[in-house]
């Protein structure tokens, strides 16, 4: 049975557009014009636009996936997540032993049969990453790609993967292997000089984690990663844009190099984001928040507190980019790089009817997965 609305304004994944009439249909978007559609029709009061796609969920909700990898995990993070706004995400996990990343994609397997979540597939940050630029991943874990690592990220029932990695610390035929395979790779944690990224690059990596944290940084005679990303064209970054991890006009020249369309926004979000503390485990230490910024007890920055919607205010807000450019970063930007871009991060017709309503303060008023309103969130 369809659900027909009524939008002030609606975010396709694009553009705004004005008084559009929203058909729902078996939890997919059946059809968007300006004609109205027969039988009842809801009227919504807002900007109605896709739900975010979020590439980097450590943990949410109080947990952590490396600490409990299991679906109940997924589930709240799913639920802490979806209450700012992310409808489709990739759970993380960071550098850990070869048991907890096959546990973690076990759970993901099943979360993805059971739809009980957000999970659209998994991200695998390390742990084939640069000990000079590990940040708080444990060096004990670092290592080499192995064929049972090969193995378990060329898994057919893990949705979409993403592989975070090093070039110094995996060769460009692997990475050619493994993107053969249906991986996407992303370069991070790295102390490449540029003619090693441009490899990966030519080698098929297509993206880049965290730009500017973690990675070699611009120099008049070695671009590093970080001028490499910002100087290619076609590859995607993601940035944590919360104001700890870069500075706003280190935010405002990646997204000038790069135009909204290849610069994603990221959470990096750990357990701290939908819960109420304020310190929280993370191996044998603790991440503590602060003034919105999550530490380890050296001052190692740990992952971040940032939400989806957060980021996408911090953008139009705070860096004066349009509504367009800071929705397109968190919607369709990520789901291209993913190539899920037909199915989520858009509203077009056969898109999920994965949606929000946002009022003119860009507070959440309404979600909905699969077509179904969501309730029992208070607004943000």
């Amino acid at each position: 049975m369809a659900t027909n609305y009524q939008t002030d304004k609606l975010f396709d994944g694009v553009k705004i557009t004005h008084n559009k009439f929203v058909v729902v249909e078996d939890g997919r978007i059946a059809q968007i014009s300006e004609k109205q559609p027969q039988g009842e029709v809801l009227k919504l009061s807002g900007l109605l636009c896709p739900g975010f796609v979020d590439t980097q969920v450590n943990g949410g909700g109080g947990v952590l996936l490396n600490q409990s990898p299991t679906l109940d995990t997924l589930d709240k993070m799913s639920r802490a997540h979806l209450a700012y706004g992310t409808t489709s995400m990739l759970p993380t996990v960071i550098t850990d032993n070869f048991d907890v990343m096959q546990s973690a994609a076990n759970a993901v397997a099943t979360s993805i049969v059971s739809g009980s979540s957000l999970v659209v597939g998994i991200h695998f940050e390390g742990p084939h990453l640069s000990t000079a630029k590990k940040g708080i991943h444990p060096e004990t874990h670092i290592r080499g790609l192995s064929e049972k690592e090969f193995a378990l990220f060329t898994r057919k029932d893990i949705g979409k993967v993403l592989v975070t990695l090093a070039p110094e610390n995996v060769s460009p035929e692997d990475i050619t292997k493994l993107v053969n395979s249906g991986v996407t790779v992303s370069l991070g944690h790295s102390n490449a000089n540029a003619d090693l990224v441009q490899q990966a690059i030519d080698a098929g990596a297509t993206g880049f984690t965290h730009l500017f944290n973690a990675m070699s940084p611009l120099q008049s005679r070695d671009p590093g990663m970080v001028g490499t990303a910002l100087s290619d064209q076609d590859s995607f970054c993601g940035m944590i844009v919360d104001f700890h991890h870069v500075h706003p006009v280190a935010c405002q020249l990646a997204i000038k190099c790069k135009s909204a369309k290849h610069i994603m926004l990221v959470t990096d979000a750990m357990s701290h984001v939908g819960s109420v503390h304020t310190s929280l485990p993370y191996g044998d230490t603790q991440i503590t928040l602060q003034d919105g910024k999550l530490t380890v007890p050296d001052g190692t920055l740990a992952g971040s507190a940032l939400d989806m919607i957060s980021a996408v205010k911090n953008c139009h807000q705070r860096l004066a980019l349009s509504l367009e450019e800071s929705l397109l970063m968190a919607t369709n930007t990520p789901a291209q790089f993913l190539g899920l871009e037909k199915q989520v991060g858009n509203l077009a017709p056969g898109a999920v009817a994965n949606m929000l309503l946002l009022d003119n303060d860009l507070s959440i008023k309404a979600r909905w997965i699969n077509g179904k309103l969501i309730k029992g969130f208070p607004l943000q």
